[in-house]
């Protein structure tokens, strides 16, 4: 026995002592898991991984099929054989497909044909450019066509003449445009608004194509903000998901059904949920959904119960400290899940519905995780300075040793109005900040879901309020602990909190000795005049700078980074892209050129190619390189 524990022992040493700290190229390396679908015979589920190739900059994506009961994964050329194609009706008649359609002259050369090498472009309206692209007067429209054969005849739009998008822009997909279970009808989702009335209202619509008549009728037509994500159950009823109030993007999102030709909302009743996403149960009446819960993301279930006086039933399946971020299906009495956590990459797996039980399908990343030197994530509650319970997550280097000191970073949440939970992300990646040596808080500051609605919506027409002091009460609860070094604490976040980090180096009276701001509002008069949504500037500053008479919106603009530049005094470093056309590029240049003018120690990273994320490989190697090479010289 004595040779065989020795023997365990030195193996159990060797592997230890194998895993390193995860790195920015470790990181990228790592494949990036999602569902394709369930395939025809009900035995495989279809996935693919991508992965970045720096060499070529760019990502490439394999397709895989695995046993749903759990077995070799085979990889696959050619997803259409085995998979059923959404876009055919179900009776097989007929397919679907997405066209742009030229509908408004704004580029020179479609204006003035006999001079078409010029660049010019008019405008007349507002939605010039939305996300990280300048309107062409091209729209994306619904067509279908008879299908027999494997091809497809001739296509009819039905949205003839609209200047309407369908999928949405800038993030919609095939999920937009589907088929009634009868094949008789299409369902899909648009904003029928154009120009300046499309980017100051938020009133998506889901709309009816019936193909034997060509009529269209709005399903919707009664709530005048978000209706998006319709699907059907077997029986033809459909839920989508909803939020009420006209201009608020980040309003509760309910998940309600179609039932006798009135809609019943499902989870309007719990002030707790705030639904990502959902599908149907094979049964036909039970739809499973994913919403935030205590800093995680959740996988809930819904009974529909109908037109009754009993309040729908809600049941929390999954629960521990990761996030679900994706139901594929249900087989059985499993369903098939995307689960990720701050320190491991997405997987899929089965959870079981009865017991909350997972099986683990892929294994993606199953060895690249035996070499890397797992952190320790823990659930921290704190009192607010007004009193309130406010949820953090922190996050532990490798090795952790409280008897030792650790700088510390505080990450500050987008959105506003965005969660804080267990997500993996490949920029933020929060197990990578804590490898190098930091300590991270997360808080969920206000302005999070998952906590109520009041905590929610307490952020908006206050972006120079109580949020802020959220931040700093997060940092101030933790340098309470021996092992921070309250020496080396810096503050790090991105839109949202890229506008917190400019915010914050006006008040954090020498709390912070760094900071980092990714495409961060800086100036809310230029934002408002460059910006893309501006339902979002109207919501959420309670109305316009040239409202005088408007003190919601006065004391909004007040609280302007730009309006404190004086009282900055702290090393900043500046992301920006310059395709972003959400944050524009003047937020970052006007914050850089004020640290500048300032004398403050201060750089400007800038990616002109790159929207208000970072997407392309070798640009996302050199942000994390910047990122930790600034916090290495400065903190």
């Amino acid at each position: 026995m004595k040779p065989f524990f020795i023997t365990v022992f030195v193996f159990s040493m060797l592997k230890a002592t194998a895993q390193q700290n995860l790195s920015p190229e470790t990181l990228l390396k790592l494949g990036r898991v999602s569902t394709v679908g369930i395939s025809k015979d009900k035995k495989n589920l279809v996935y693919k991984v991508a992965t970045p190739n720096l060499a070529e900059n760019k990502m490439e994506t394999k397709q895989y099929a695995i046993p749903l009961a759990g077995g070799q994964a085979t990889a696959i050329a050619n997803t259409d054989e085995i998979v059923e194609n959404s876009r055919i009706s179900p009776d097989g008649k007929y397919i679907l497909s997405s066209e742009e359609v030229l509908l408004k002259k704004v580029m020179g050369k479609d204006i003035y044909p006999e001079l078409d090498q010029t660049s010019a472009q008019v405008y007349t309206s507002l939605n010039y450019r939305h996300w990280d692209k300048w309107f062409d007067g091209r729209f994306s429209h619904v067509f279908f066509a008879p299908y027999a054969d494997g091809k497809a005849g001739d296509k009819k739009d039905i949205m003839p003449g609209g200047p309407y998008f369908c999928p949405q822009q800038p993030f919609g997909g095939d999920e937009d445009f589907i088929w009634t279970p009868d094949s008789k009808k299409i369902v899909y989702v648009t904003k029928k608004k154009f120009g300046t009335d499309y980017a100051i209202s938020t009133n998506t619509d889901i709309y009816e194509y019936d193909i034997a008549t060509g009529q269209t009728k709005n399903l919707t037509e009664n709530n005048k903000g978000y209706d998006i994500a319709p699907a059907f159950n077997k029986e033809g009823k459909m839920a989508w998901l909803q939020m009420k109030t006209p201009g608020y993007e980040a309003d509760k999102n309910d998940l309600v059904v179609l039932t006798n030709g009135t809609t019943v909302n499902l989870t309007g009743h719990n002030d707790q949920i705030h639904v990502s996403s959902f599908i149907w149960g094979s049964d036909g009446k039970t739809l499973y959904f994913i919403a935030p819960v205590d800093g995680t993301e959740q996988v809930f279930s819904v009974n529909d119960i109908g037109l009754t006086r009993m309040l729908p039933r809600i049941r929390q399946i999954s629960k521990g400290d990761f996030d679900i971020t994706a139901i594929a299906a249900q087989v059985g009495d499993e369903l098939i899940v995307s689960k990720e956590a701050i320190s491991r990459a997405a997987e899929l797996y089965r959870l079981n519905i009865k017991t909350g039980a997972f099986t683990q399908l892929t294994h993606v990343n199953d060895e690249a995780y035996q070499t890397i030197a797992p952190v320790r994530t823990e659930r921290r509650w704190i009192t607010t300075s007004d009193h309130k319970k406010m949820m953090e997550w922190i996050v532990y280097p490798p090795g952790f040793d409280p008897n030792k000191k650790y700088p510390t970073l505080l990450y500050c949440q987008g959105g506003p109005q965005s969660a804080t939970t267990q997500f993996f992300s490949y920029r933020w990646n929060f197990q990578l900040m804590a490898s190098q040596g930091y300590i991270v808080v997360v808080p969920s500051r206000r302005g999070m879901p998952g906590f109520g609605t009041a905590w929610n919506a307490e952020v908006s027409k206050h972006w120079g309020g109580q949020v802020l002091q959220d931040y700093l009460d997060a940092i101030d609860d933790i340098s309470k602990e021996p092992y921070v070094d309250k020496n080396r604490r810096g503050a790090v976040g991105a839109s949202f909190g890229g506008y917190s980090i400019f915010a914050l180096a006006a008040k954090h009276e020498g709390r912070f000795k760094t900071f980092i701001a990714h495409d961060g509002v800086f100036d809310f008069v230029s934002m408002t005049g460059t910006t893309d949504e501006l339902w979002f500037e109207n919501w959420e500053k309670g109305g316009y700078y040239w409202e005088k008479e408007n003190k919601a919106a006065q004391a909004s603009y007040a609280a302007s980074p730009s309006n404190f530049v004086a009282q900055w005094n702290t090393p900043i470093m500046i992301v920006q892209g310059g395709k972003d056309y959400r944050v524009p590029i003047e937020q970052g240049q006007g914050a850089f050129q004020a640290a500048q003018l300032r004398g403050i120690k201060s750089k400007f990273l800038y990616f002109p190619d790159e929207n208000h994320w970072v997407l392309k490989p070798q640009n996302a190697m050199v942000w994390q390189r910047e990122f930790f090479g600034w916090l290495k010289e400065t903190l």
